[in-house]
């Protein structure tokens, strides 16, 4: 049996990739069915936080049972993205269903997307050596395992026992998605037989991005946290920094049925590409493109795109390049609908990508849309028919979810994600 897809040429039925695990934590949100309640209801996850040096800043900040699945001597000796991504894999491993104790973890890979890491261990040694007169010999001899690219997907292998290969993948705030796409690929190459797959964020506690948004003006401010991000709105000024992580459970279709698993969607499109523009500012056309190749992969139209999840950021020039690419594609598509995650949680960076996704899924099952909070007026700049503003909307029925995720350096993702149905 075969599956016609632009793009892929001949997909066989074992190359069909489903997700069928789910594990998060968000600053709304320990659980899908958490999460999904908190953006239903309108709940933001952003509070007043304490950074080094700047004092008083704006974060979403997650509160979740770091000692579920690790010991504290663990947790001492690793990093928080570890922690997030262990306790995250965790539950999507439960979540799927895998009869874990007899699995092959040879043939399961680790795909972890992530913004930047090293950042908050370098910052916490060098602040400790300041108390000595910067005598090194107080440094962690902890500080290199716990700043090497891999470490987050590396510490999940060593909590979870996996013998297979792990990537923790610098796709700056496009990682989530790109730790998806890893995973797809790995399948159906064949390099594994599970993928565990997403995107972490630890950003909140490196005072260095706080101060390098502050630097470039795009550091969000506002009396009440909860209404900070304002994501296309007019009177939005900038970027709230989270922390978080979304993790699923990846496999081939035929080995999903085989264990009459749970199916939450198929990945059946995706894309990258890149501006090669500019350090930071976005390029709408080359989004555009990012995401006509997704949808040309899926061998979908706009028109078959219910949910479109955008990546804004609510920085002036990010929502209005991607308004603009937004409506280049789907201008000719009034039955999609836009929302956005963001502005309930602030930018979870390397998770972003995945949480947005997640906090989409569960439209396959209620058909309801959850809304883009804080857009009270919107910038003309911005403007998108199908921007939904403020409260959910109950569609009925949701068979396709797009999700965006951009980052500097002008990288771009693009992840579909179809309801299955057989």
């Amino acid at each position: 049996m075969a599956v016609s897809r632009a793009g892929f040429g001949k997909v066989m039925v074992h190359d069909r990739i489903v997700i069928t695990g789910v594990g998060l934590t968000a600053p709304n949100g320990n659980s899908l069915s958490e999460y999904r309640e908190s953006l239903l209801a309108g709940r933001s996850g952003v509070v007043n936080y304490e950074t080094r040096y700047m004092g008083p800043v704006l974060a979403g900040v997650c509160n979740f049972d770091e000692l579920r699945y690790q010991k504290r001597r663990d947790v001492r000796r690793g990093t928080r993205a570890g922690s997030i991504s262990v306790y995250c894999a965790n539950e999507a491993i439960q979540d799927s269903g895998l009869d874990w104790a007899s699995l092959d973890r040879s043939r399961v890979g680790v795909y972890l997307g992530i913004t930047e890491h090293g950042n908050v261990e370098t910052e916490n040694e060098i602040y400790e050596i300041s108390k000595f007169d910067y005598d090194t010999r107080v440094w962690s001899h902890h500080h290199n395992p716990r700043t090497v690219a891999n470490n987050p997907a590396g510490e999940v292998t060593l909590n979870l026992g996996i013998t297979g290969p792990h990537l923790t993948l610098g796709a700056a705030c496009a990682a989530g998605n790109a730790g998806l796409i890893q995973a797809v690929q790995m399948l159906r190459l064949g390099e594994v037989d599970q993928a565990i797959a997403g995107g972490v964020s630890e950003s909140i506690h490196t005072f260095g991005i706080f101060a390098s948004f502050a630097a470039q003006g795009a550091l969000a401010t506002h009396e009440d946290p909860t209404v900070a991000c304002r994501p296309f709105d007019a009177a939005r000024n900038g970027i709230v920094v989270a922390e978080g992580g979304g993790i699923c459970v990846l496999e081939r279709l035929q080995d999903a049925l085989r264990r009459n698993a749970r199916i939450y969607g198929e990945i059946v499109g995706h894309a990258m590409n890149s501006d090669a523009r500019d350090f930071v500012l976005p390029d709408s056309t080359r989004q555009a493109e990012c995401v006509r190749l997704a949808l040309q992969r899926a061998g979908l139209t706009p028109a078959d795109i219910d949910i479109v999840s955008s990546h804004a950021t609510a920085t002036e020039q990010g929502d209005i390049e991607e308004a603009a690419a937004l409506r280049s594609v789907f201008s000719d598509s009034p039955g999609t609908c836009i929302n956005n995650t963001k502005s309930f949680i602030g930018h979870a960076m390397g998770a972003a990508g995945a949480l947005e996704l997640l906090g989409n899924i569960p439209s396959f099952e209620d058909g309801v849309v959850h809304a883009t909070i804080n857009c009270d007026e919107i910038d003309p700049r911005c403007e998108l028919s199908g921007l939904v503003r403020n409260e959910p909307r109950a569609v009925g029925s949701v068979n396709c979810i797009l999700n965006n995720s951009f980052g500097m350096l002008g990288i771009n993702s693009v992840v579909i994600v179809r309801k299955f149905t057989g």
